[in-house]
């Protein structure tokens, strides 16, 4: 039996839609330490990993192990039913095939209940290793969106360049070139003018890795989780993409860069 109630129902909702894009079915994996997902996209390209730990939850109880297969986005289109500010609690039996969603107002004026299908969903469980990466940037999810799409408008790919100087992201394409750098400011609890937050570099050794923008944009979806996004880079070697949600767990996304001659 699991039964997990979220106070902040819309962190599910940004959650889902986060995901549902790049992976159409998943397994949510259930055990007594939280709900978690891995899964990749179907060009094999990129891996998301969630994870939402049980103490996130008020209350969460899972009796045994549950592995959840579903549709993400009938799970998306069922969520948009309900309220920004609802309750929201998932309910599976062990050995059923329905996940129950209640949604309740915060005045408790309103209980609406709906029933999602599971599906039987190969998939094997991929063992991420534990990667030492040679730069780590944190910076303003915000921003990193901004980039992102703005530089969308030139070119499929972005190169991100670290040094200890700065971070650079950088495309050219038919239309022409566009470029933004950012540099390192260590006073990380001092926010900028403009409200963005500063831009750390963690480095070793310099960093240039070529990524798809299709796939960025996809993962910046998870930008209004949260306020700061990281990014680990090795040169030649997928890049972690890291998102925090709140205190309660994180969406990582691992993205494999682009091979020159593909350029």
């Amino acid at each position: 039996m699991l039964e997990a109630r979220l106070t902040q129902g819309s962190l599910l909702k940004k959650i889902i839609e986060a995901i549902k894009d790049l992976v159409q079915d998943a397994n949510f994996d259930c055990s007594d330490s939280g709900i978690s997902l891995q899964a990749m996209d179907s060009a094999h390209v990129a891996l998301c990993a969630l994870l939402l730990k049980s103490d996130g939850f008020e209350p969460y109880r899972c009796d045994r192990n549950l592995s959840l297969g579903i549709n993400l986005n009938s799970l998306s289109k069922m969520l948009k039913c309900s309220g920004n500010d609802d309750v929201i609690t998932l309910k599976a039996d062990d050995e059923g095939d329905i996940l129950t969603m209640l949604f309740e107002s915060p005045n408790q004026d309103r209980l609406c209940e709906y029933e999602l299908k599971l599906m039987d969903i190969d998939s094997e469980h991929l063992g991420i290793p534990e990667q030492e990466f040679d730069c780590t940037v944190k910076m303003s999810s915000t921003e990193f969106a901004r980039i992102v799409r703005d530089l969308s408008t030139l070119n499929e790919s972005v190169t991100i360049s670290a040094t200890k100087e700065g971070v650079r992201f950088a495309t050219a394409g038919e239309m022409g070139k566009g470029s933004v750098f950012l540099k390192p400011n260590s006073s990380v609890d001092d926010s900028s003018s403009s409200g963005s937050l500063p831009t750390t570099i963690q480095l070793s050794e310099p960093v240039s890795v070529t990524l798809s923008l299709k796939y960025l944009n996809n993962f910046t979806k998870a930008a209004p989780l949260s306020d700061t996004v990281t990014l680990q880079m090795t040169n030649d070697i997928p890049v972690l993409i890291d998102f925090s949600v709140g205190e309660i767990g994180y969406i990582r996304y691992f993205l494999a860069p682009k091979i020159n001659e593909e350029e």
